[in-house]
């Protein structure tokens, strides 16, 4: 497990697919990461080309979990918030490879996005992960605060309604 490297994507078309592959792989095993099931890998690639484009700007960061070549897990940090809003970030798309869960992928990926919103001058994460079958375990674990449950707020990917659960974090130092 140490030779997992958490790097910040940059656009590329080698990494656009990898990420793409992911989205597809883990839309496929019950991932809520807002897509339905199947999920077609155009659709898959024209988010990432989409997302990459929002992280050159600023408006995001993409981060990757590397094993060697291969990218096992990635996380995106969103930046872009309202005027009234400059302090805080938002966790979302956190995905990792079905053959590394349970490996701290999650929790590196996590504890990574933490310190780049820490560089980025914000105090305040938020984030939401489906009721059933998702994260919340690994966040909790991670130091963050349930807000509340909204009852049937997606379609789960195989289909069926599922909740969300509003998380949020103190980070940094507060102004």
């Amino acid at each position: 497990m140490n030779s997992i490297e958490i790097r910040t994507l940059r656009p590329a078309a080698e990494t656009r697919d990898m990420l793409a592959g992911l989205l597809v792989a883990t839309v496929a095993a019950g991932g809520s990461v807002s897509f339905m099931h199947p999920l077609a890998p155009e659709a898959a690639t024209a988010f990432w080309e989409k997302s990459l484009a929002a992280a050159a700007s600023g408006d995001r960061a993409v981060l990757g979990a590397w094993d060697g070549e291969v990218l096992v897990g990635t996380v995106t940090l969103l930046l872009d918030c309202p005027p009234n809003q400059p302090h805080r970030a938002e966790i979302a798309k956190l995905m990792t490879r079905v053959d590394y869960r349970g490996r701290s992928v999650g929790t590196r990926l996590m504890r990574a996005a933490e310190s780049l919103a820490v560089e980025q001058g914000r105090t305040l994460l938020v984030l939401d992960t489906a009721t059933e079958e998702g994260a919340s375990g690994l966040y909790e674990k991670l130091g963050f605060t349930l807000a509340g449950e909204i009852p049937d707020y997606a379609l789960k990917p195989h289909g069926g309604l599922t909740g969300t659960l509003i998380y949020w974090k103190r980070i940094g130092p507060i102004s």
